[in-house]
Formats: structure tokens, sequence, C-alpha cells
């Protein structure tokens, strides 16, 4: 009774964070509604026995990511109105994306509805996934048996993470930057000038 009162609770408030993060106006709120969103979702990890997972969700995903992403919004000087402009030609294929996850959801509601205990029936990944430990259970299928997907992963992240420096990097015409070829190339006649100073006048 009390576990299912937990589910529910964390559930409602993981729906209705997420849904104010799509919906604030203030990007900075959309942050903070994200934070609620994963600190909810680490408590319904918490009630399915991921313990790691919840802990990764609340160290790496809140604790990198969601204040990463609250320094980037807060520092930088983004024209979210500007952003907001093309909002409508983008919303056909939103709507449509929005409606197959919608699908999705129903049809795993209705699963669940129709058929309770087909969850359970399934068969462990790991034959001896209740002699193991939860972190265990993930590192064996995360290093073997899906060990290919988890390096794309890694992968598509580090491609994302390139991206975003390329898109953010901005060139200032003010600003030297170091050229390496020129330091190397450079003599005693192109980096050094003798001036003579008379004495008691300074330069």
């Amino acid at each position: 009774m009390i576990e299912a009162f937990f589910f529910y609770l964390f559930a409602a408030i993981t729906i209705a964070s997420a849904v104010m993060v799509i919906s604030a106006r203030n990007p900075v709120h959309s942050v903070l509604f994200l934070i609620l969103a994963f600190v909810n979702a680490a408590g319904l990890f918490m009630l399915a026995g991921a313990e790691f997972l919840a802990l990764i969700l609340i160290v790496v995903y809140v604790g990198a990511v969601a204040v990463l992403f609250l320094f980037v919004v807060m520092m930088l000087d983004v024209d979210f109105a500007e952003l907001r402009q093309g909002f409508l030609q983008y919303l056909p294929v939103g709507m449509l994306i929005g409606v197959i996850f919608l699908a999705e959801l129903l049809f795993v509601v209705g699963a669940w509805v129709i058929a309770p205990n087909v969850g359970g029936a399934t068969a462990a990944p790991i034959p001896d996934m209740n002699e193991v430990s939860n972190i265990e259970a993930i590192g064996r299928l995360l290093y073997t048996r899906y060990v290919y997907f988890f390096q794309a992963a890694a992968m598509v992240l580090l491609v994302a993470m390139v991206g975003a420096i390329v898109l953010t990097l901005r060139h200032k015409a003010n600003v030297k930057r170091q050229d390496i070829n020129v330091q190397v190339a450079r003599t005693r006649a192109t980096s050094m000038e003798i001036k003579k100073v008379e004495s008691g006048r300074g330069l």
C-alpha cells in the first residue's frame, strides 16, 4: 500500500514536471523543473529496485548535466524570442511525434491492464540475476551483450558534445589568439626592438 502510494506520487510529480519543462516561459524555470523530474524519476528507480540507476540519475544528471544546462542558460545571451519565431513551421512534425509517443504509452498501459502479470513472466537477462548485485548485473549486460550499443551511444554523445562546442564558439575580431606557427617562426629581429631613451625621460 505504501509502495503504491509513493509510486503514484513520484509518477504524478514526474509527469507534471515534464509538462512544465516544455511549457514554462522562463528557460531557467524549465531547467529547475527538469531537475525536479530527475529527482522523482530516481525515486521511481528506487521503488523498482534499481538503486544504482537512481544514484546515477541524481549524481550525473542532476549534479552535472542539469546544473550545466542551468549555467549555460544563465550565462549565454540567448534570444529565446527569436528562437520561438520558427515554432509554427515545426509544429506539424512535433505533433506527429507527440501522437506516436502517446500511442506507444497507450499500448503499454493497455497491455498492463489486459495482462498485468506479463512483466513478471519475462525471463531475466542474466540467469543468476537474483544472486548478484544491481551494479554487477548492469555491468554484465552493458559490457558483454550490449557492448557495441554502449560504444555507439558514447560516440553519439561525443559527436553531440563536439557539435555543441562548434555551434557556440564565436570568434571575435578584437580578441588576440595564439598562433603556434608564428611563435615558432619568429626571429630576434622580429621579436625585439631596441630603443634609445634619453636620460630622465621615459618611453
